[in-house]
């Protein structure tokens, strides 16, 4: 064998080599964003495990077109109340003031604390109710007090 053999044996082994560490750190990146995305999973199945809302009473007002819903936060997780999102009749709604046990400038709704939701401009008496917590977590409620 000449140096030509040799010298082309070496080349090979070398981008051989080169390319099995480049091979090596795009798994590893991989295997560790997969293995991140899991734990951040788990955690958000435990914070759904741990989330139970009820809706205790929903009354419309007829003269002001308002419905008032009162929410109890069941569960262990405490939510955020712009993160929850109220239905009517299938139909989103925003809510025009909020508060929890009394405090409209609060975003934290903890383990049991009831949340007021306040919407305007319902037109008609709803047939039903349903309030959507950030992480998914829903309750509704069919039976409205008409006031």
């Amino acid at each position: 064998m000449g140096f030509g053999v040799s010298g082309s044996t070496a080349v090979i082994f070398l981008g051989i080599l080169i390319a099995s560490g480049t091979l090596y750190t795009a798994a590893a990146g991989s295997a560790e964003q997969i293995s991140e995305a899991r734990d951040e999973d788990s955690e958000d199945l435990l914070d759904r495990r741990n989330t139970e809302l009820e809706i205790t009473s929903v009354a419309y007002d007829n003269s002001t077109d308002e419905l008032e819903i009162n929410v109890a936060n069941r569960g262990t997780t405490t939510l955020s109340v712009d993160g929850a999102s109220v239905l009517v009749d299938n139909g989103f709604e925003t809510a025009d003031s909020t508060r929890v046990e009394g405090d409209e400038s609060t975003d934290v709704w903890g383990g049991d604390q009831t949340l007021v939701i306040n919407v305007s401009d319902v037109t008609a008496e709803p047939d039903r109710v349903k309030v959507v917590a950030e992480n998914g977590v829903a309750d509704g409620n069919s039976t409205v007090e008409v006031i």
